[in-house]
């Protein structure tokens, strides 16, 4: 029987691994080759000045989905709601004033800006109705103060010779919304007869913190989530101003550590990078990061993995081309973004002789060990 000897062994496998070594150098791979293999199957995009006019043109036209169906269009006045308290006054009638209900009689709600102190109130219960002297229930739920006004005015008729009505809302307590993230002072807050912008309601929350992203901004109603980014509104000319919030809405400001962006392989320092309001370009990341190895890294191969459905978009820039660099600053990257530098052929074939060698060698002084 042969035996083959543990040194030609060693020889003959340490020979292969240098021809394949030699024959990776001998032409660079191609793009496909590089890409990760949890994403290998995904779309493989090149970064070209034709891809960064197409993305800039269509960013331009593009509106976030369901936004335009948040901005108002004209002021609409304040609708009556349960819970709302009413002041109502009928002028030379000062004793129908003092059969109405406030004080000790409304229930409290914790407020400590005394909602109750002053001139007592007729509160809008739960059917949407108020029980005024004389004309007994008057469903004012959905009516603006002035249809009240004319309600009450027109029922009053019958006993009091042309009344002069006045109805104000003493106490705003039917439409709420809620903030919460990264404000000052998150909570409840209640819209009044002033239409409450998303703008108003970061400022009555005590604005934003320094943490804050506001091109992540979550404005959730009936069950939909809208992502509002401030910045990219106010620089294609919207008005902020005009997102209006209603009964019910969750505005959420979210932390840019939840808007990071992942850089991994052949760069100097391997790290995630927090978004700028939702600006960061390739050449930042990278310039964050320490810039491509010079040793190790493959300038050719410097990938973008972007989350989509159903599979990731890889994007591919050529960082030999001389415009590369311009393309890489005008490439924006998206929340949770991996920008992945593949390494050199040659990089790849010294890790395997570094892998393989030590085996190698200590099975081959074993084998020779044991025969000796």
């Amino acid at each position: 029987m042969f035996f083959a000897c543990p040194q030609a062994t060693f020889r003959a496998s340490l020979f292969a691994v240098f021809l394949s070594g030699c024959a990776g150098t001998s032409s660079l791979p191609g793009p496909r080759e590089g890409v990760p293999d949890n994403v290998a199957g995904a779309e493989l995009t090149m970064i070209t000045p034709e891809l960064l006019h197409q993305q800039t043109a269509g960013k331009d036209r593009q509106t976030e989905p369901g936004i335009s169906q948040l901005l108002s269009k004209a002021y609409e006045p304040y609708k009556l709601g349960s819970g709302d308290i009413l002041s109502i006054v009928i002028w030379g009638h000062s004793e129908l004033a003092s059969s109405s209900v406030g004080g000790d009689d409304v229930p409290t709600t914790g407020n400590t800006n005394a909602d109750f102190a002053g001139p007592a109130g007729f509160v809008i219960d739960e059917r949407g109705i108020i029980t005024y002297p004389y004309i007994g229930e008057v469903k004012v739920e959905g009516l603006t103060v002035e249809r009240a006004r004319g309600l009450i005015a027109k029922r009053l008729d019958r006993y009091i010779k042309k009344p002069n009505v006045l109805v104000r809302v003493k106490s705003y307590r039917s439409k709420r919304i809620y903030v919460d993230g990264e404000l000052k002072t998150p909570g409840l807050l209640t819209i009044d007869d002033i239409p409450m912008s998303i703008v108003e309601a970061v400022n009555r929350a005590g604005g934003l913190l320094p943490t804050a992203d506001q091109s992540q901004i979550r404005l959730t109603r009936a069950s939909i989530t809208y992502v509002i980014d401030l910045p990219d509104l106010i620089r294609k000319g919207i008005n902020p101003t005009r997102l209006v919030l209603s009964n019910g809405d969750v505005l959420r400001v979210p932390s840019r550590d939840e808007s990071k962006v992942f850089v991994s392989g052949e760069v100097n320092t391997p790290q995630a990078i927090a978004m700028h309001d939702g600006r960061l370009s390739l050449s930042e990341a990278i310039g964050v990061s320490g810039g491509i190895n010079p040793i190790s890294g493959n300038p050719r191969q410097v990938y973008v993995i972007r989350k989509a459905e159903p599979t990731p978009r890889v994007y591919l820039l050529d960082a030999r081309d001389p415009s590369a660099f311009a393309m890489a600053e005008e490439f924006m990257l998206a929340p949770k973004d991996v920008v992945y530098v593949a390494s050199t052929p040659l990089t790849n074939w010294h890790r395997t002789i570094s892998s393989l060698l030590p085996s190698a060698l200590s099975s081959a002084v074993g084998a020779v060990g044991t025969r000796q």
